[in-house]
């Protein structure tokens, strides 16, 4: 009994399989291919920023404090970038307020921001009978930066995020 349903069973898929591969698209031949009229104007891309990079690129103020990232990027008709969307604050994207900056008031830098906090102090005693001498080192750290030419290192806006959070929301409209 067994092999007899495993038998029906193949049956009807081979059937069904015919009958998908009986089918095939109609072929219209009244129109010219149109990939003979699409012409390139160029093959490279240098100096150019991929636009999928500039998501999530972290913003600075002028002070080199962190202030948020980009979210998004709008443009107008024509292609050109117009409006960067900010978002401010938030935690792993949540409670972020999302601000409209003119896109020509950001400025784009490819190196990377120049940490001058501390790092934990080495200290030294000597004299171990007073205890009362000490000497501390105090170092300043440089981010590394990413050396790609397809996107800058961050974006410097001149405002706090203080200030960028008392902007008015953005919302996308439907």
């Amino acid at each position: 009994m067994l092999m007899k349903s495993i038998a029906a069973g193949l049956a009807g898929t081979a059937l069904l399989a015919t009958v998908a591969f009986a089918q095939s698209p109609t072929v219209t031949t009244d129109k010219a291919a149109p990939a003979a009229t699409a012409t390139t104007t160029t093959t490279t891309a240098s100096g150019q920023w991929r636009t999928s990079k500039m998501d999530g690129l972290k913003v600075y103020n002028e002070a080199n404090e962190n202030i948020g990232s980009i979210n998004d990027l709008l443009m107008n008709k024509n292609g050109d970038v117009k409006i960067a969307v900010i978002g401010v604050g938030g935690f792993l994207g949540m409670g972020e307020h999302l601000v409209a900056v003119p896109y020509e008031k950001l400025k784009f830098v490819n190196e990377a921001v120049a940490y001058t906090g501390t790092k934990p102090a080495a200290t030294t005693t000597t004299g171990a009978a007073t205890g009362t001498e000490k000497t501390t080192t105090t170092t300043t750290a440089t981010t590394t930066s990413s050396t790609s030419k397809w996107y800058p290192d961050h974006a410097v806006f001149n405002a706090s995020k203080d200030e960028l959070k008392n902007m008015p929301e953005f919302k996308y409209s439907e």
